[in-house]
């Protein structure tokens, strides 16, 4: 959806389930040296200032990142970089968190639809081998898919303000998984009271995707706010449940 910005929420808990994981399978991905192909559908701004209006305003990051403690993880890795490059307060959005991880031998395609987190991306991005299009996120993958190399990961991270989204991003999955075998695809999805994340998982049952979720306390106690966060992830290279865990 064209109205979403994730600076309110970047650094949060659920950013911290998902970048941890997102570092932790890119490691085992990269371990060998022939190149990947890495992907996102929504890719917002790449990173983040922790100390600007957006994050100040909802605080979630004191929560998620202000309380991850640190220890030997590629994550830590994005962090650093991504600090050296920007400054002390910046925080790394996915796009920011693969480039830090991918080789020069790799391969990046991003897709944001939003106009002003396009811009945003594409000056953070600045510099860097990438390709950005802004187009629509699941089109797009679909369109450029089998990419070369075709070994590679995809991110899907919607906003999932639209109910149908869960019911779409399983059915975009399933066409995505195969046109493109040899993609680990991992899936982010919010986890709330009306649980329509059970949908998704049920869409994709059959192609028995490594699940994983953390859960924790809604930011300021809203009622119906989120309550964790869940990572689906199909076709999951060996060595992710060890990431996981």
């Amino acid at each position: 959806m064209l109205s979403y910005q994730h600076g309110y929420h970047a650094g949060g808990p659920a950013d911290i389930h998902k970048h941890f994981a997102l570092a932790g399978v890119l490691s085992l991905l990269t371990r060998k040296p022939r190149p990947i192909t890495y992907m996102e559908s929504h890719a917002g701004r790449g990173v983040y200032n922790l100390g600007g209006e957006q994050a100040r305003k909802t605080g979630e990051w004191k929560a998620g990142i202000g309380k991850a403690e640190r220890r030997d993880h590629p994550f830590w890795t994005a962090i650093d970089a991504t600090r050296a490059r920007y400054g002390a307060t910046a925080y790394p959005g996915s796009p920011a968190v693969a480039r830090a991880l991918l080789r020069p031998q790799d391969r990046m395609v991003l897709m944001e639809l939003h106009p002003t987190e396009n811009a945003e991306l594409r000056e953070a991005m600045a510099g860097e081998v990438v390709e950005i299009h802004k187009r629509d996120g699941c089109e797009g993958l679909l369109a450029l898919s089998p990419p070369d190399p075709r070994r590679g990961l995809v991110l899907i991270d919607p906003s999932y303000e639209r109910k149908d989204d869960y019911d779409e991003i399983g059915d975009f999955a399933v066409k995505l998984a195969q046109k493109w075998p040899q993609a680990a695809i991992m899936i982010w999805y919010p986890i709330l009271k009306a649980a329509r994340h059970e949908r998704l998982a049920r869409a994709l049952s059959s192609a028995s995707p490594l699940r994983h979720e953390v859960r924790f306390p809604p930011h300021g106690g809203r009622e119906g706010g989120m309550t964790g966060s869940g990572l689906l992830i199909l076709n999951a290279p060996f060595g992710s449940e060890k990431v996981m865990a």
